[in-house]
Order: structure tokens, then C-alpha cells, then sequence
């Protein structure tokens, strides 16, 4: 089922991406990555060992003639995002991810890839199995639930890792070197969720609002993208102005670190506005689609009848959500007054869930300006706090401070300039990399991030550029030759 990709080169990797795309592993549930993991290390008789945390850490010693180069850690996440289309049949914690080749593409089909960062186990796997590869001693650090909470490198002990240069490879875009991360946080709203009869005289409809690209909630943010969670509250926001609706269900977005690509919800209006409400369906249906005919061309929007649901949302709590949800901000909040076309602060309304009697609004914000993380968290919080919602926000993650002055950062980007005749842009990124933890836990840890060009991460339409994970492997080799001497 994934056999086409191992045709492709540089051979051991793509043999390690392929069989990383049979283990499932959905972030908190790294159990089987983690063995097989273990499995590597005992096989090739390499030390390995788990922190309490659950992170793998696999130390191979240096080749012959690089005994006397400092040590490096290679860093990539076991978790990946599990985001599906509406109409494709898979389970995440039991089945394969299936990859196929579309042009110099390398996809799922109707899954996210796991590309982020199953791509960056499998160049170290490939590396530590090497007995031709040239490089200094190497530790192999492998963290758990890197996309639901950093809850590995939260874990991570002061005295664990040896090494003092870190090359994370968890970046997205080839040609571009990160030294520098966004901080970020997560507020969660949860409301009672009180119902009563459906009224009199209504009838029922499923609203669907699907096509959207999705995309990472940190990295293309500022790429105009739709919002379904957003889309879908403005139609029923507008059509409470005008009929006389009730909400039953609102299933809108998934995870919160994803724009929300989809959402659904169902409602009853009163069969005396049925013609006109259909008809205002249409004229927002194609409002919507001339307004992100550019950015979303595969934007659908339907409104169909439906089962007659048991009951719907008392009138006073169906006006307070949606005034909520229109409220709540989403985007680029502020863009960075240092580094050209960076974004400094941003917010993403990832869900809404009808769950076990509660109703769950899901967001989560990003800023490299700590300060104003917790401004735009608590800007959030107050659009709930405004209806008596019950608001928790996590404790974060710290941002990564730009090291221009980087050793790593220089030897890589002199490395990058000799084998590929380009200049690399050095940038920081408007998503959490694991490195802000790291440099927290271990000060004076001298890091790096680069990677391969893999676009549309946390949506089922991510995607692998082959070209660029050639490039992405020579730069990798051509790095650790060159680390310095002790």
C-alpha cells in the first residue's frame, strides 16, 4: 500500500518514512512508535533509553576520525496530527497512514501524512543505522505529544541530554533556517449546554460548510485562509437576525492547533420562513464563495434537510454563543515590528463541540512577545467570560529567542551555501518548536531548526515535497561533517 515511495531516494530514508507510516501514533498515544524505537536501538545495538516522560533517547558514538567533534543532538517529535476528510474511513490508533506519489508530491490519501515530523525520525533513523555516514557522537532524542502540549519537552530532566548543539528537524520549508519560535497557549470555554423542545411548526436542516484548505494554526495564519468555525457561525449569527431558527448541534473545527477546515451544524426553522431561509442559504453561499474564491476555491456550502433532532438550545444560550463566536477574534493580531513580514501575535478559534452536555470552544494563541501572549489569551477569555462561560487557558510554552550570533546557525548556513550555491534565509517562525523548551531546560543550548518543504501540515491535504527532502538530507550530512572539535 506504501511500496511506491520506496522506489524513491535517498533509499534508507524513504525505507524509514515508509515503515513510520505503518505505526499509528496519534499524540499521547506514542506507545508503538516508541517501541519500535527501542526496537531500532536493540537491533542495531545502539544505548537507549525512556525518561519517565516517555521521550526515546538513542546515543550512537562517533565515526572513525570524528571521535574528537562535539556532540549533536538530532531532535524530532514521535506524534503527528490526526486530521481526516469527512468521507474517509480511518482510524487514527489502528490503521497505516497510505502514501501515494502526485507528481514530486508524496501525500496521504484523505489523512494528514505525518510528514510533521515522521520525516525528521526517519533521516535520523537512517543516520544511526549508517556505518559509511561521517559525524561526531550523536544522541537521538525523541519527543512525545510534541503537537498536543510539548508534553515531552516539558518533561525533559536538566541532566539528561549530554550534548550542547541541537539540531531540531521539525521546519517546513527548505531554504530556510529557524532560530527563533513563537510561545503559545491554549483558552478553552465551556458552557452548559441547556436545551428544550423543538417549537412549534419547524422543520429541520444540516448545514455543512466543507472544502476549506485548514493549514497550521501558527504557521498559515496569515495566509487568508477560511475559517469554518467562523463561516459557519456568521450563516446562523445573520439567519437568527432574520428567522426564526434553533440550534440543535454545532460540530464545527477539530484540533487546536489547526484552522478548522469543516463544520456542521443542525437547526430547525419555522416552515412558514422555510422559502426564504433556503433562499438566504444560497445568497450566503455565494457571498462566501466570491469572497475566498482566491484562497478557497474548494469551499462548499449546503444546506439539506434532516432527521428532526430531539431538542435544541434555549433561545438566551443560542444568543450568547453566537454572539461569542462572532466576537472572538482569529488571525494575525500584530506583525513584528523587527523582522520583516513576521508575525508577532496571533489567535486561532479552533472548535466548537457539543460534548456530554457542554458545549466546548476550543482556541489557542501564539506570540514571540510573551507579554503579549498573555494579552491576547486573556483578550479571548474575556469574549467567554462575557456570557458566564467557565474559561481555562493551559500554562504555555515559551517562545525561542533569536540567536543571530549562533554557531550551529552559521556552520549550517556556510554548509547550505557550499553544497547548494544559494544564500538560506534565516528566520524565526510563527509556531511552537519544541527548541524554546529545550533552551528553558538546558541554558546555552546552541540550536538550529531546518527541514524539508512539507505544506498543508495538520490538514488532510499535507504534502511532501521529494525534491526538497534530497536537499534536506545532504544539508543534515553535510552539517554533521562539519561539527566542530571539543
Amino acid at each position: 500500500m506504501n511500496d511506491e515511495i520506496l522506489c524513491l531516494e535517498p533509499s534508507r530514508l524513504w525505507h524509514y518514512f515508509n515503515e513510520i507510516c505503518k505505526i499509528p501514533r496519534p499524540s499521547k498515544k506514542e506507545a508503538r512508535i516508541a517501541a519500535y524505537l527501542q526496537n531500532f536501538a536493540v537491533s542495531h545495538q545502539l544505548p537507549c533509553c525512556l525518561d519517565e516522560t516517555g521521550n526515546v533517547l538513542i546515543r550512537k558514538a562517533a565515526s572513525a576520525g570524528f571521535e574528537n567533534r562535539k556532540t549533536v543532538i538530532l531532535q524530532s517529535h514521535m506524534d503527528m496530527v490526526c486530521e481526516k476528510n469527512a468521507e474517509t474511513v480511518h482510524d487514527f490508533e489502528n490503521d497505516p497512514i497510505s502514501t501515494r506519489i502526485e507528481g514530486n508530491w508524496v501525500k496521504a490519501r484523505g489523512t494528514t501524512l505525518g510528514a510533521d515530523d515522521g520525516i525528521g525520525i526517519a533521516a535520523t533513523l537512517a543516520i544511526l543505522e549508517s556505518d559509511t555516514i561521517e559525524h561526531g557522537p550523536i544522541e537521538a532524542l525523541f519527543t512525545m505529544d510534541e503537537e498536543t502540549g510539548l508534553t515531552g519537552a516539558f518533561g525533559l530532566k536538566p541532566d539528561w541530554l549530554k550534548g550542547r548543539i541541537l539540531i531540531n528537524l521539525d521546519s517546513e520549508d527548505e531554504g530556510q533556517l529557524f532560530i527563533g519560535c513563537a510561545g503559545g497557549k491554549d483558552t478553552v470555554a465551556t458552557l452548559p449546554l441547556e436545551t428544550e423542545e423543538i417549537p412549534a411548526n419547524h422543520k429541520p436542516y444540516k448545514i455543512s460548510l466543507t472544502g476549506l484548505r485548514g493549514g497550521h494554526s501558527g504557521d498559515d495564519i496569515n495566509k487568508g485562509l477560511g475559517n469554518a468555525v467562523k463561516l459557519i457561525n456568521r450563516f446562523l449569527w445573520n439567519a437568527k437576525e432574520q428567522f426564526e431558527i434553533a440550534i440543535a448541534d454545532i460540530n464545527a473545527g477539530n484540533l487546536r492547533n489547526a484552522i478548522a477546515r469543516e463544520a456542521f451544524a443542525v437547526i430547525t426553522v419555522h416552515s412558514d420562513q422555510e422559502k426564504d431561509f433556503l433562499a438566504y442559504a444560497l445568497m450566503y453561499e455565494s457571498e462566501i464563495k466570491a469572497e475566498y474564491r482566491i484562497t478557497e476555491p474548494a469551499l462548499s456550502f449546503k444546506t439539506e434537510p434532516a432527521t428532526m433532532p430531539g431538542s435544541v438550545l434555549v433561545d438566551s444560550l443560542q444568543t450568547d454563543l453566537l454572539d461569542a463566536l462572532y466576537a472572538c477574534p482569529h488571525g494575525v493580531i500584530a506583525m513584528s515590528r523587527e523582522i520583516p513580514d513576521f508575525v508577532e501575535t496571533s489567535t486561532n478559534l479552533a472548535s466548537v463541540k457539543f460534548i456530554d452536555k457542554k458545549i466546548v470552544i476550543t482556541t489557542s494563541q501564539r506570540s514571540s512577545v510573551e507579554t503579549a501572549k498573555k494579552d491576547v489569551g486573556d483578550m479571548v477569555a474575556s469574549t467567554f467570560y462575557m456570557i458566564n462561560a467557565d474559561v481555562e487557558q493551559s500554562q504555555g510554552y515559551p517562545g525561542w529567542k533569536p540567536d543571530p550570533g549562533s554557531a550551529i546557525l552559521h556552520l549550517t548556513a556556510d554548509a547550505y551555501r557550499r553544497i547548494f550555491q544559494q544564500e538560506p534565509q534565516i528566520l524565526a517562525i510563527h509556531a511552537g518548536l519544541e527548541c524554546g523548551l529545550v533552551g528553558a531546560i538546558y541554558p546555552g543550548m546552541d540550536m538550529v531548526s531546518f527541514g524539508p518543504t512539507i505544506k498543508g501540515a495538520h490538514s488532510p491535504d499535507e504534502r511532501l515535497d521529494i525534491d526538497s527532502t534530497v536537499k534536506f538530507w545532504k544539508l543534515t550530512l553535510e552539517v554533521l561533517k562539519n561539527i566542530p572539535i571539543v
